[in-house]
């Protein structure tokens, strides 16, 4: 497991059952970008990730 494996794991564990909605999720990360802007391009990255997942390669 990597070290950044365990705030996911956190995440399955506690909110695992949750159904959230995309534009919750995308409030969510705006929150903490706002609260941590160092964070700014990998939230990016990780956003754009997410957003293109069915496009076709």
């Amino acid at each position: 497991m990597y070290f950044t494996d365990r705030g996911i794991e956190e995440l399955t564990d506690r909110r695992g059952e949750e159904e959230v909605s995309m534009i919750w999720l995308a409030e969510r990360l705006r929150e903490f970008v706002d609260l941590n802007p160092e964070f700014e391009t990998p939230v990016d990255r990780l956003a754009t990730w997410l957003a293109r997942l069915d496009e076709d390669e």
